[in-house]
Formats: structure tokens, sequence, C-alpha cells
């Protein structure tokens, strides 16, 4: 990525945190808090989670000795992987016992505009420590954050029956910020399993007009970033808020494919399945099945 893009991205996400957070702390305080956002949390309990999030990151981002918020998160933080998510999340909440509503929405504003202070003059491509001893390039923390409050809000709007959407552009910084950036950077332990995993490689190519194209690579189950552009098993073509949306469970890779919005090709296509059992993304809530949810199968929240 060239220095220019990454300085204009570096801009776009500072503004658009901003923006999501906003629009996020509106939606929260106008729909009932006992209402289920989703099976498992009600619309106070998803505001507390991404409240949470946002002020963990405020630690976090410094990188300067600022005491933990959550000391108690530390330790289980470091050494989770996808399939314990869900514990580090309910170890969260309980740490973090607000649900009014519009104190949420209070704190959220308050720990954003706390993140955007102590990140304005330092490098976006500086790593952060993050989940599982993975690294994440201080934009892409910014990034996930982004896309907490997109998803997030889209539980809490359904549940209320509210307009919500996810700008193209803005969902396009958690592929290009985060998940590039986290695997670029080393993922650490998080996506370690149970089980066998697939030996030999596959190589799947990411286009969206919202996003610089990647080519993602499988290989005895560790997953890279290929910088030069060679043969791809798969294409797959994507519309930024869909695929974070199939990513997390809220909408079905049939749907996604049926409404154009993903399309894959390639000399290899039929390698996309068992690529994405492998290529996963953390659950914050336990699955109704017993094994993992993938990333492309996935029942699960962001």
């Amino acid at each position: 990525m060239s220095v220019s893009r990454a300085n204009h991205q570096w801009r776009t996400v500072r503004t658009t945190l901003e923006r999501a957070g906003d629009r996020f702390t509106r939606l929260l305080t106008s729909v009932p808090p006992r209402t289920m956002a989703t099976r498992d949390w009600t619309v106070a309990e998803t505001g507390a989670h991404v409240a949470a999030i946002a002020h963990l990151y405020t630690a976090i981002v410094r990188q300067d000795g600022t005491p933990h918020p959550m000391p108690e998160l530390a330790g289980p933080i470091a050494s989770t992987t996808v399939d314990t998510v869900a514990d580090v999340n309910d170890l969260a909440l309980g740490s973090y016992p607000e649900r009014d509503p519009a104190e949420l929405a209070r704190r959220l504003r308050a720990d954003i505009g706390e993140i955007l202070r102590a990140t304005e003059r330092l490098d976006p491509a500086t790593p952060v420590p993050w989940l599982g001893g993975a690294g994440v390039p201080l934009a892409g923390v910014l990034a996930h954050l982004v896309n907490e409050t997109h998803l997030h809000g889209w539980d809490i709007a359904r549940s209320g029956r509210v307009p919500w959407t996810i700008p193209p552009r803005e969902a396009a910084l958690f592929f290009d910020l985060f998940l590039v950036g986290m695997i670029r950077e080393g993922y650490g332990r998080l996506m370690d399993t149970a089980g066998p995993k697939r030996s030999g490689r596959i190589a799947v190519r990411f286009h969206s007009r919202y996003t610089t194209p990647a080519t993602l690579v499988l290989r005895d189950g560790r997953v890279s970033v290929e910088e030069r552009s060679s043969r791809a098993d798969v294409h797959l073509a994507f519309d930024p808020p869909t695929l974070n949306l199939v990513l997390f469970g809220r909408v079905s890779r049939p749907r996604a494919v049926l409404t154009g919005r993903v399309v894959a090709w390639g000399r290899r296509p039929w390698l996309l399945p068992p690529f994405l059992r492998e290529v996963r993304l953390p659950a914050n809530r336990r699955p109704r099945r017993h094994h993992a949810t993938t990333a492309g199968e996935a029942a699960v929240d962001a």
C-alpha cells in the first residue's frame, strides 16, 4: 500500500469512527433496552458489549504504560482463540456492569473521543497487541471498532424494526485495515483450533471496488497475505457490507450469492469452502452446534 493511500485511509477511519459512534449511540437510545437484539443479548447488553470494547481500546492504543482498564481480562485476552472468545465476552460484560442506554451512549462517545485524541500523532501502522497474541495495526483497531458499531447497530435496528444502513466505504475499512492488517502482522494463536489441518495451498483473491485487491493464502493450516499477484484458485468479488454480514452470521452465504453481492469464480472454486473452514473470525457467542463456527458458515456475533 502506498504512503499516500495509507495516510488517506488513516484520516478516513478516524472520521468514520466518530461518525459511526454517533450513529450507534443515537440508535442505542431509541430502542427499548430490554428488547432482545440477538439470541443471547438485549439491546442494553449489546450496547454494553460495544462500550466495553471501546473502553479497552482507550488503553491498548496508547502503549505508554496506561493501566489496563479491566486487568482481570488481560490474561484471558492474551490466551484466547476463535473458540474461546465467547468466554472473554462473558467476562467483559461482567466487568462492565452499566446497562442504562443513555449512560452507555455517553461513555461510548467519550471513549471514542479519547481514542482519537490518544492516537492523533501516532503511526497508523504501529502494531497493537490484540486477542490471542495477534498483532493489529493501529488503523485496524479503529476499523474493528467501526465494524462493531455497524454489526451491532444492525442487530439493534432489526430488533427495533428501524432503518439501518452500512455504507460500503466504511465497511471496506474492516477488510483492508483490520483483517488483512492482522494477517500481515501475525495472528498468534487466534485461529488455532483442535483437530487436523488441511495440507497444501489454497489462494483466494478478494476483489471489491472499495478495497485494495488482496490474495489470502492458506498453506498447511496457516494463512498469510501474498504480496505479489499470482495465480489464484478462487476469485471472490464482494460488496463490503454484505461480506462483513456474512462473516459474522447476519446474512447467509446462499442469500449473498443469490443477490449477486458475493460472487466466486476461478480455476478451483470448490476450494473456497475448505478455505473458509480454516480462515475464521472470532465468535462472540457460542454457536448452536458443537463444532467451531467458520467465517463462511457463521451463526455468531461480532
